[in-house]
């Protein structure tokens, strides 16, 4: 599952959620240290690993 990063824009702290492709955006997430809704999602670089060829 994917891991989606959020910034609250209260107080500022950044988080992590794991979801599924399928039900991220159908709900309004929390910010875990002051609880607040208002949070906005943070476009995070990513890595795909693959396997080697031999």
């Amino acid at each position: 599952m994917p891991v989606y990063d959020y910034q609250c824009l209260k107080c500022t702290k950044t988080f992590s959620i794991t979801e599924s492709m399928s039900s991220h955006g159908t709900r309004k997430h929390r910010c875990p240290a002051c609880q607040s809704t208002r949070v906005q999602q943070v476009i995070a670089p990513f890595f795909a690993q693959t396997a080697k060829k031999s």
